[in-house]
């Protein structure tokens, strides 16, 4: 049985490494994202535990970054991953992935590649910003109550 579950383990690692390897330069994807494409969707742990212990050189572990454009770790040396991260035509600034939506990367099943779009905005948020800030404040109540305090 542990022999089994070994082999298991061995197969996840592999996938997660060929996934991992297909990330181009200039783009990143996150763990869960990684997971996603090993076929275990919920095993981003298990994704940045095997980027974490990863020492091959053809393996880019750098472009791997924790969900909502953060860094993450690189084996202890982030200031590494920033800077390899930099040299591909990524901006990083206060340990996260500037504008991260539009360089997250997303593979899917067949092969194919693509670059993650965008979530649409809730309709409250698209009113909002076609409104404007002040009148997105004044219709959620924000500037009624502190009208009321002050």
């Amino acid at each position: 049985m542990a022999g089994s579950a070994r082999g298991s383990h061995s197969e996840f690692r592999a996938r997660v490494i060929r996934a991992v390897r297909r990330i181009p330069v200039g783009r990143v994807a996150t763990y869960g994202d990684v997971a996603r494409l090993a076929g275990r969707p919920r095993a981003w742990r298990a994704v940045g535990t095997i980027m974490r212990t990863c020492a091959e050189p053809a393996v880019p572990c750098h472009r791997v970054i924790a969900s909502g454009g953060r860094l993450g770790g690189y084996g202890g040396n982030e200031a590494m991953k920033r800077a390899l991260l930099l040299a591909e035509g990524i901006m990083v600034g206060n340990g996260r992935v500037r504008q991260f939506r539009t360089v997250r990367w997303a593979a899917s099943a067949d092969g194919s590649s693509r670059l993650r779009r965008a979530k649409p905005a809730s309709p409250k948020r698209a009113q909002a910003s076609r409104e404007g800030g002040a009148a997105s404040a004044a219709r959620s109540g924000r500037l009624r109550r502190a009208k009321q305090r002050g």
